[in-house]
């Protein structure tokens, strides 16, 4: 190994940056933080993208296109795993002998020095990690973040990269490809492990290991959160626990074993429990049911936490799912120093995340929303959800799978989660980093749906978009949902609505429930 390819010890070691596949979610919030400290940061994309126009707006040089000339004068190289071997930046670095990075390699960098959190889990981990900042943010603290999406506030959108001066990191740790192994963290916040990326993994048995090793990074006198409501999770606190861990829980009950409200000092290794209890959707006149409020139960020993405390949670987003990642959100906080009930009140200043149940706009009387989900968990929490927001109307759905992999292997799982709503529309498959597969399309899942008429197939996604909004009538909620390019489509089914209304074929009137 050059020395050049040496593992750096500083930021300072990286010289000039250049990220490839600088649009991605994850490596623009690594450009951005890397900007932020100092570096000079420079990229590359496939495609032109409102990312790839705002990181060069922010002094980043970007290029649409790969090229093995563009790394010429970098120093450093930061790839994601979406990045092929045979990719001609890469190919060009490696030849030239230019350190070469994975992205979690360089955000663990950034975390050097710092009291990271780093939030993992198949689902929940941006929406909690966005919480747990924002919760930060309205308790004093400036923490930086790395987060796959834009976090929202009253304020407006904040990029998912932000440089904080506090000394608190929040990071979505990616378990997809292994890389959040990268990270030792203050405290690790696991949301679930429900097997997902068994592309990667190869088995369930695998999968689960990955959290175990992850939990046994945490630094000394570091904590393990985790969901015991998920089985996985609660099996993982098991595990750390048995070898010693700090582990604090939070769910809808409290854990066997947990001495959650039993008014004794919990022992060394045995986890402190929170419980949500109280909860209900809250009814907001302007906009429809479209908030929850709670209540936390801290048991002894949840830092500074009297046994027993309760917490009043209100928050501005629905969903019992939500109701979990706020509490890991506040749990999060109390370790960090935040008096409980502060904390608590703090957590109410989410507004959501970028391309988490995001509105797009309303014409006509139908709502556009936009929403990440593309596992089957995601996917039934968020139409749940919505439920609740829609009222009398109806939950139409153009999903777009995302990974022939993990389309076929959830393919009944994501047929099931679709029949909570009223109509699905599949189209192609979104292949990401995957070859393209002719035997798993739409049709895998369409088929296994189990009421007539509620799934049909469109591949193409564009078309998929118009049939819907072509059906659409006032009180709807219609959502694009997927992980790929299907959240380019809000505009198009507006644009489809407006031509409606133009056309006398669609009343302007809000009805059905649905506000504005």
């Amino acid at each position: 190994m050059s020395p050049a390819q040496l593992a750096p010890q500083t930021l300072a070691e990286l010289g000039t940056v250049h990220l490839v596949g600088v649009g991605g979610a994850g490596m623009s919030v690594v450009a951005q933080l890397l900007a932020a400290r100092g570096l000079r940061v420079q990229g590359s994309d496939a495609r032109r993208s409102a990312v790839t126009d705002a990181l060069d707006a922010a002094g980043i040089r970007v290029w649409i296109g790969h090229d093995g000339a563009h790394v010429a004068g970098a120093d450093t190289v930061v790839l994601s795993s979406a990045v092929r071997p045979e990719n001609p930046e890469l190919v060009a670095a490696q030849a030239a002998g230019l350190r070469v990075l994975h992205r979690s390699q360089a955000l663990a960098l950034l975390m050097v020095g710092a009291r990271s959190v780093a939030v993992a889990g198949a689902h929940g981990k941006t929406t909690t990690s966005a919480m747990i900042a924002v919760t930060l943010r309205a308790c004093g603290v400036d923490p930086s973040f790395a987060i796959g999406g834009s976090v929202l506030t009253d304020d407006g959108a904040l990029p998912g990269g932000y440089s904080g001066t506090g000394d608190v990191l929040v990071a979505e740790a990616d378990e997809s490809d292994g890389s959040f192994l990268n990270y030792r963290p203050t405290i690790a916040v696991v949301t679930n492990v429900e097997p997902d990326h068994l592309d990667h993994y190869g088995s369930r048995e695998a999968f689960e290991q990955a959290f175990v090793t992850f939990a046994g990074q945490i630094v000394p006198g570091g904590h393990l959160v985790a969901c015991a409501d998920d089985s996985g999770s609660a099996e993982l606190v098991r595990t750390h626990t048995a070898g010693g861990g700090a582990a604090l829980t939070y769910g809808t009950s409290a854990p066997a074993g947990s001495g959650g409200g039993s008014g004794a000092a919990p022992q060394v290794g045995s986890p402190t429990s929170a419980v949500i209890s109280g909860y209900r959707i809250r009814t907001d006149p302007a906009t429809g049911p479209a908030a929850c409020t709670f209540t936390i139960t801290l048991a002894a020993g949840t830092a500074a936490s009297r046994d027993g405390e309760v917490l009043d949670v209100e928050l501005a987003v629905s969903g019992e799912h939500n109701a979990l990642n706020a509490t890991a959100a506040v749990l999060t906080a109390i370790l960090l120093g935040i008096e409980p009930s502060v904390a608590a009140r703090a957590v109410g200043a989410f507004r959501g995340t970028g391309r988490r149940f995001e509105s797009r706009g309303e014409v006509g009387g139908v709502r556009v929303v936009d929403d990440y989900a593309h596992h089957p968990t995601e996917v039934a929490a968020m139409l749940r959800a919505a439920r609740g927001v829609v009222g009398a109307g109806r939950i139409l759905v153009v999903f777009q799978p995302h990974l022939y992999s993990r389309t076929a292997i959830f393919a009944q799982a994501f047929a099931d989660a679709l029949e909570l709503a009223d109509l699905a529309v599949v189209c192609d498959v979104y292949a990401a980093r995957e070859d393209h597969d002719p035997a798993v399309g739409p049709h895998v899942v369409v088929d296994l749906m189990a009421t007539p008429g509620r799934g049909e197939v469109v591949a193409d996604k564009l078309e998929a978009a118009q049939t819907l909004a072509r059906r659409a009538r006032p009180g709807d909620l219609l959502i694009t949902v997927g992980a790929g390019d299907v959240t380019e489509l809000g505009a198009v089914i507006l644009g489809e609505l407006a031509a409606r209304v133009a056309a006398g074929d669609l009343p302007e009137e809000t009805a059905g429930g649905v506000g504005a």
